[in-house]
Formats: C-alpha cells, sequence, structure tokens
C-alpha cells in the first residue's frame, strides 16, 4: 500500500531573471522587477512529499530523519544564501526562474532517493506564488 509523506524546508536566495540574448527593453519588459541587475531576493519555502510503500516491519514509508537530513545536505546547502546566477552551475546558462529551481530540487532529491519514491516537489517563492514539478 502506497502512502504519501511530507517534509517542510526552506533557503533563502538570490537571483536575476535575464535572457543574455534579448536587449535590457526587451528583459525589463519581460520581468519587470526579477530582471533587477543587482539581483533580488526571496525566502523560498518547499513542500516535499515522498510517495511509497510501507515497510511491513519500520511502519515507515521513508526515514523522516533520512529524508530531512538529504535535504538539508542536498538541496539547503546547494541553495540557502546563495546568487543561484553566480553561485550554482545548473544556473550559468538556466534562467533560476521558480519553475527552474523546482525542477532542479525535485531532479536531486529524486536522484538521491532512487526510483523506489514518487517525489514531488511544490516551491513557494512567495506566500501566494508557487510552482509544483512534477505536475499533478
Amino acid at each position: 500500500m502506497k502512502v504519501a509523506v511530507f517534509r517542510k524546508a526552506h533557503f533563502n536566495a538570490a537571483h536575476r531573471l535575464h535572457v543574455e540574448g534579448w536587449s535590457d527593453e526587451q528583459n525589463r519588459e519581460e520581468f519587470g522587477k526579477c530582471n533587477n541587475p543587482h539581483y533580488h531576493g526571496h525566502n523560498y519555502a518547499m513542500d516535499i512529499k515522498v510517495v511509497g510503500e510501507v515497510d511491513p516491519i519500520t511502519g515507515y514509508v521513508i526515514d523522516m530523519k533520512y529524508l530531512k537530513d538529504i535535504i538539508k545536505e542536498k538541496v539547503e546547502d546547494k541553495l540557502d544564501h546563495k546568487n543561484l546566477n553566480i553561485e550554482v552551475p545548473e544556473f550559468k546558462t538556466v534562467n533560476p526562474s521558480c519553475e527552474n529551481i523546482c525542477i532542479l530540487i525535485h531532479t536531486i532529491l529524486q536522484e538521491a532517493l532512487g526510483k523506489k519514491y514518487e517525489v514531488t516537489v511544490r516551491l513557494y517563492e512567495t506566500p501566494r506564488n508557487y510552482c509544483e514539478y512534477p505536475a499533478s
């Protein structure tokens, strides 16, 4: 029987939405304040959903301490208090939009946890703006 478990986490990071091949005017028109050449920051919140079979011995889908540690080591330590455009290699050529950050977090966690689990990431850029990957 499959069950979903959830873990909340957060990180703070700066970014700038910008397309290199576009003019400054086109970037400002498309991204507005998010195109600030001096960057801007968010207090990102995450809901990590892990679906799997309940182990008949432990009663767990996954040990939540283990999940907490994986999120800290693989995601929070990589992204927290970073300039995503400059300090995170995956965003050297990819715009660090909420959607692309969410996909990166999912990729990292799915790889770390393996195919035994189905991982879904909901990433809040603000309390009212968020995305989810994979989309349900």
